[in-house]
């Protein structure tokens, strides 16, 4: 009976930690800034042709390019930029998202499987084990120097995305809420 613990222990655990790995917390977030340009001197922005960016694509994605332009929006608003025409800035939004397969590792020594019982006609061998799926995201915001035309700052994050739209959208909201908290212009 001691074994069957031990077994139901390790996949337990094994369960907790599939829980922990599809966690939202795990976020990676990037910035980076073309050196010598100072933010502060630019006002408007603008997102950039949406005809060229193919919104339509999004909405069957899972991921909602409405809800990311609402977020850089509030963002970009909250530290004093106006939306316009004739932006200084433009913005564009790119978005890929990826099915991954979620994974255990199979040991012997942790599994709780006996070492070795009755005649050896098989080997054991450790491997990765198919436990689950799920969508992973990842944002890039692009701030193009409208006159000149170029990149002056990139924002990256990357997440595990809910399947939930509302809790999508909310982990959307924090994973651009990050890459702005790193902007070299404060929110007001």
């Amino acid at each position: 009976m001691f074994p069957i613990r031990q077994l139901l222990k390790a996949q337990l655990f094994a369960c907790v930690l599939g829980l922990a790995a599809c966690s939202s917390e795990q976020a990676t977030t990037r910035v980076d800034s073309r050196p010598g340009v100072n933010l502060t001197r630019y006002k408007t922005y603008n997102f950039m042709d949406e005809a060229a960016r193919n919104d339509s694509a999004f909405i069957n994605s899972g991921s909602n390019i409405f809800d990311l332009k609402r977020a850089v929006t509030r963002e970009l608003e909250a530290r004093g930029f106006q939306k316009a025409d004739q932006p200084d800035l433009w913005v564009n939004l790119g978005l890929v998202t990826e099915q991954r397969v979620q994974t255990r590792q199979a040991n012997y020594q942790t599994d709780g499987a006996p070492y070795y019982i009755g005649q050896r006609n098989y080997h054991w061998q450790a491997g990765d084990i198919p436990v689950g799926q799920y969508q992973e995201g990842t944002v890039t915001i692009d701030l193009v120097d409208a006159a000149r035309k170029e990149l002056v700052w990139q924002g990256t994050t990357s997440s595990i995305l809910s399947r939930t739209p509302t809790r999508a959208a909310k982990q959307i909201d924090k994973g651009v809420a990050e890459v702005f908290a790193r902007f070299p212009v404060p929110a007001r």
